[in-house]
């Protein structure tokens, strides 16, 4: 039979409200592409971003302008081409993955992973509230080794402190989401090195981030909204200790190994992020979290509700996935 793709909206409500400095949301909304042929169906899940201009109608939009690629038999690399990186792309190319899986008998961990694929540490995020409202987050659980905090608004040095006091033993990721300014970074990041933060991630908004360059890092510092796809990298050499890689940023996963190892090529310290999706969304990603320094893929966990045979999450560890689900 010849290839057929079906692109579904999807919304997952959120266990709790979900709050950065750019707002809160309730659930999430994703966009899954399916790839069939006579050996079965690949998968993959992307999240729009409304902060990198991104619609779930747009991006359903986008998906369809290659309609006739994918059903014709266009490879990843032909869909590389095709599309720009971003959501729409990584739908399809990670069902692309997973249906090659399908059509070959192998796993994609095999394909691109060195050594056999194993749980890896994640981090547990904490949204952004009040000192008491996230101490007692914080507090909640932890019993888990990696916590990542949402900052970006007046008043985060008392919201790092609080959480330290809740979570004493924890290692903790500070995520400003841009929030952070010119004048208050530098006491911010004092802030953040008192507390024994592990990083600082994008403290500063993407294009007004060139001073970074110039002021001491007593906390290594992560570029996520200033980083999307291979070609941003060189540019943020001396600015940024680490790079955030998010497959619905680089467009998908074939990106995603290229991206890393320019990344290590350029000395970056690599953070494998996430989007809040679901278990189909971090199965790719999970893969490359074995080859990074952090991995912050909890978004199954935000959720009321995940996906059949989702990723297996014990304490702090995050499984590969099972071939049911993806790969």
């Amino acid at each position: 039979m010849a290839r057929r793709l079906s692109v579904t909206v999807e919304r997952f409500r959120l266990a709790s409200a979900f709050t950065i400095s750019r707002g809160s949301k309730t659930e999430a909304v994703v966009v899954s592409a399916r790839i069939e042929d006579e050996f079965g169906a690949g998968w993959g899940e992307c999240v729009p971003y409304q902060r990198y201009g991104e619609t779930v109608e747009g991006v359903v939009a986008t998906i369809e302008t290659v309609r006739a690629l994918i059903e014709g038999g266009g490879s990843r690399r032909s869909l590389g081409e095709a599309l720009a990186p971003g959501a729409a792309r990584n739908a399809l190319d990670c069902a692309l993955w997973d249906l090659e899986a399908k059509s070959t008998g192998r796993r994609v961990e095999d394909m691109i992973c060195r050594l056999p694929a194993r749980p890896a540490e994640t981090a547990y995020t904490i949204s952004l509230g009040t000192p008491d409202e996230m101490a007692a987050a914080a507090a909640r659980v932890s019993n888990r080794s990696l916590l990542k905090i949402k900052l970006g608004r007046d008043g985060d040095a008392d919201r790092m402190r609080a959480v330290r006091a809740a979570a004493p033993n924890a290692r903790i990721i500070v995520d400003a989401n841009e929030g952070w300014t010119q004048d208050n970074i530098r006491q911010n990041l004092l802030a953040a090195a008192a507390i024994r933060a592990t990083l600082v991630e994008q403290p500063l908004p993407d294009g007004a981030d060139e001073m970074l360059g110039a002021i001491p890092h007593p906390v290594p510092i992560c570029a996520d909204e200033s980083v999307h796809a291979t070609a941003d990298l060189a540019r943020l050499c001396g600015r940024y200790d680490y790079v955030n890689l998010k497959l619905d940023k680089t467009g998908g996963l074939t990106e995603g190994v290229a991206f890393l190892r320019e990344a290590r090529r350029l000395g970056f310290g690599v953070m494998v992020g996430c989007m809040v999706g679901t278990s189909l969304a971090m199965a790719p990603a999970v893969l490359l979290a074995q080859s990074a320094d952090l991995v912050d893929l909890d978004g199954p966990l935000l959720l009321a509700r995940d996906r059949p045979n989702g990723l297996s999450y014990t304490s702090s560890l995050v499984s590969p996935p099972d071939p049911s689900l993806w790969g």
